[in-house]
């Protein structure tokens, strides 16, 4: 049984801003669809079964590429998303995210990885749309 899934892809910005943009956590919302909230630590989460509150604690080391999150929900479980953002040029830097099954029953983990998958793809693809479409220093429209 499957229980992570590797997705990447290439945006044509450069690392820094990619990375300041990626890293910073109230960003959350304007490219990921389940986060629609996110301050002070905490965010809101659509899931499957309704909204939650979780605490959500960012790691980043720009010096490394990676960016991981981690997040505590109210029953006790966790989840952490693990992702690297690389140069490849002066405006090219790929992006990989590691997506790995969310803090299910044994027995649902596949379908959940696979819807997971599908909402990734589209999730990174909006990403490289929002961060080759920045100027310096703008705020995306949403």
């Amino acid at each position: 049984m499957r229980t992570f899934e590797v997705q990447g892809i290439e945006i044509h910005a450069p690392f820094d801003k990619a990375f300041t943009y990626i890293a910073e956590p109230r960003n959350l919302p304007e490219w990921t669809g389940a986060f629609k909230r996110v301050y002070d630590g905490r965010a809101l989460m659509e899931t499957p079964g309704g909204a939650v509150e979780i605490s959500l604690v960012v790691e980043s080391t720009r010096e490394h590429g990676t960016i991981d999150w981690i997040m505590a929900f109210p029953d006790g479980s966790e989840a952490r998303a693990c992702s690297r953002l690389v140069k490849t040029g002066e405006d090219r830097s790929l992006y990989s995210f590691i997506l790995m099954a969310p803090p299910v029953a044994l027995e649902q983990i596949e379908g959940a990885l696979d819807r997971q998958s599908l909402i990734l793809r589209e999730e990174l693809q909006r990403l490289k749309r929002v961060l080759e479409g920045r100027q310096s220093g703008d705020r995306p429209s949403r």
